[in-house]
């Protein structure tokens, strides 16, 4: 279920820095109408909406409060393109944590949060001929890294949501893409050393999989790397991501 960018109107959670601020360039960019940048805070997206020059709208929305979520609805009744992007990364293992408030504002947000959000905008996308979902996820997703806690298990639940929404919601010919993302500039991956890709190219690979109808998509290196590398030999990539839990910092190899 391809679609064009042209013309679109697209909602970014997280929209106001690092990945979320590229999708919404990259929107403007590629010719949407409008692009609601959602943020907890709507000062933190005046930059983007000077830039945007009438078609960037700021939108508070912190995806774990059912009330914003409720009110972006109504307030955004005209969005073709959801980007749930914002996630929460609290660096607290599953076993070794005090107790588990971190494993579940971790499910909260990166879980939780994009399912209520499309729940919420399922209606409105059904208005058009085509829509979609963008989720973006984490190589996270695909292999679970110990010294990250609750971040990956969050993720696998995310993807595993992704495919059961994409099923569910073809027939109003709204598509569903999740995006593994590895190695990225952000703050979330401070923690990463090595090759780390610009936020505009992921960005650039998740308007690419909208444009194609792509369903799963590794968006960078360390994604390639990871998936390459689980199928080549899982236990010896289990091993690796386990070297976390000792504190060594996880490296893209490149």
């Amino acid at each position: 279920m391809a679609m064009e960018i042209k013309g679109s109107v697209a909602l970014v959670t997280g929209g106001n820095r690092g990945i979320g601020e590229a999708f919404v360039r990259a929107f403007l960019e590629a010719g949407a109408a409008k692009v609601y940048v959602g943020t907890r805070e709507i000062a933190n997206a005046k930059h983007l909406v000077d830039e945007g020059q009438g078609r960037a709208v700021a939108v508070q929305l912190d995806v774990t409060n059912p009330d914003h979520i409720a009110r972006a609805a109504q307030q955004c009744g005209d969005v073709s393109i959801i980007v749930n992007n914002a996630g929460m990364f609290l660096m607290k293992r599953l076993i070794g944590a005090p107790d588990m408030s971190a494993a579940r504002a971790e499910m909260e947000a990166n879980y939780f949060a994009p399912l209520a959000m499309s729940r919420a905008f399922a209606p409105v996308l059904a208005k058009h001929p085509a829509s979609a979902i963008v989720n973006v996820l984490s190589a996270g997703a695909i292999v679970a890294v110990p010294g990250m806690g609750g971040y990956s298990p969050s993720k696998f639940a995310a993807r595993a949501m992704s495919t059961c929404t994409r099923a569910e919601l073809a027939e109003q010919k709204t598509h569903v893409c999740a995006l593994i993302v590895g190695s990225v500039d952000t703050r979330m991956a401070s923690h990463v050393e090595g090759y780390k890709e610009p936020p505009s190219k992921i960005a650039e690979a998740g308007l690419s999989a909208i444009k194609r109808g792509i369903d799963e998509v590794d968006t960078d290196y360390m994604a390639m790397q990871v998936r390459a590398m689980l199928q080549l030999d899982p236990k010896a990539q289990e091993r690796m991501m386990t070297r976390s839990l000792r504190g060594e910092r996880v490296t893209t190899g490149r």
